[in-house]
């Protein structure tokens, strides 16, 4: 049985997206996004934002998607403002400052993994001198590195001190679906409604193959977007067969049917764990969490084939409680969560 618990990356492709590369394959197409698919994907994007203006970029990775939009908003000598467990700041191999040509990622605690309003206005305050970076974009990840998500008037209210300061906001949104099934709000509404300028929109983790894409609720960023991905070597050739995936993500729902899914694991996983005496850390408002067990139980699930990443060194001390960081998938179903809850049950 799998037991696989890592990352919501290590789930299959949904067989309507392969279905639907499948459809695409049938005889030529132009290339380098000039086709069909990719001018209903893009459509389709828009249409599911409520952004009839916005422009929409295909591109194969959430990094090249975030390291791309924050590009398009900062300066060579600016600072982007993020948290410091922010993706961008821990994951991404200084991709942001690659891209950026040079602007500095400048990380605020947050130790419940958002971003703080206050904080965030003293950071911007604190900037101007010649001397040293200037005022740029900020960034948040909706859903946070930690599992819980932004509400919309939590990213209203630091869209209005960037405002104010003469930055844009960009959210990543690598498990934007995750976040909106638990808000039960529509898209616009903690997106460009809430002040957001770029987006970076998540699907990769959520059932396709690998396509995730560039928003920009500002048109006038489109030209520079295009020119910059194409620098970048992320205009990809047969562009058909990312809009394919984006087109049948969208189509029917399927993009937020999944993240209830993962996000129904995830509840039912922790809230097991949460009745053998190891409740989250943290609010579960998406499809990961974390939690603190016993090194034997950790022992007793490794051994047993599951699989999970620990937070905190090996030690000899079977009772040490160990953080560990527990993700569910789309395709995750009842019988493995059942099965991993009964493994650590054992361990008691």
């Amino acid at each position: 049985m799998n037991l696989d618990f890592a990352s919501d990356n290590a789930g299959p492709v949904h067989p309507k997206v392969l279905e639907a590369m499948i459809r695409a394959n049938d005889g030529p197409a132009r290339a380098y996004g000039e086709d069909g698919w990719t001018l209903r994907a893009c459509e389709a994007l828009r249409e599911v934002l409520e952004a009839p203006e916005a422009a929409v970029h295909l591109v194969t990775t959430g990094t090249a998607a975030n390291a791309l939009c924050l590009a398009l908003l900062a300066r060579p000598w600016d600072a982007v403002f993020c948290t410091d467990v922010a993706h961008v700041h821990e994951d991404e191999c200084n991709a942001p400052e690659m891209f950026t040509g040079g602007a500095k990622l400048l990380p605020l605690p947050a130790p419940e993994a958002k971003l703080d309003p206050a904080a965030l206005e003293r950071a911007l305050g604190a900037l101007g001198s010649v001397h040293g970076p200037q005022k740029g974009p900020v960034t948040i990840a909706q859903a946070t590195e930690r599992g819980n998500v932004y509400r919309p008037q939590e990213v209203e209210a630091i869209a209005r001190i960037a405002r104010a300061a003469g930055v844009r906001l960009h959210m990543d949104g690598t498990r934007l679906a995750n976040a909106l099934v638990q808000l039960g709000c529509a898209p616009a509404a903690t997106t460009w409604r809430a002040g957001v300028t770029a987006l970076s929109f998540g699907g990769t983790k959520n059932g396709l193959m690998g396509a995730e894409a560039v928003v920009l609720f500002d048109p006038a960023l489109s030209r520079e977007a295009e020119l910059r991905r194409k620098r970048a070597g992320h205009l990809v050739s047969k562009h058909r067969f990312l809009a394919a995936q984006m087109l049948a993500y969208l189509e029917g729902g399927l993009w937020l049917e999944l993240a209830a899914q993962a996000n129904a694991a995830a509840a039912r996983l922790l809230k097991g764990l949460g009745l053998l005496g190891w409740p989250p850390l943290w609010p579960v408002e998406s499809n990961l969490a974390f939690v603190a067990m016993p090194r034997r139980v950790h022992r007793r699930l490794f051994a047993a084939g599951a699989s999970y990443h620990l937070w905190g060194p090996e030690t000899g001390d079977p009772d040490e409680p160990v953080l560990c960081r527990l993700v569910c998938d789309w395709s995750k179903t009842d019988a493995e969560v059942d099965r991993f809850l009964e493994v650590a049950a054992g361990a008691c």
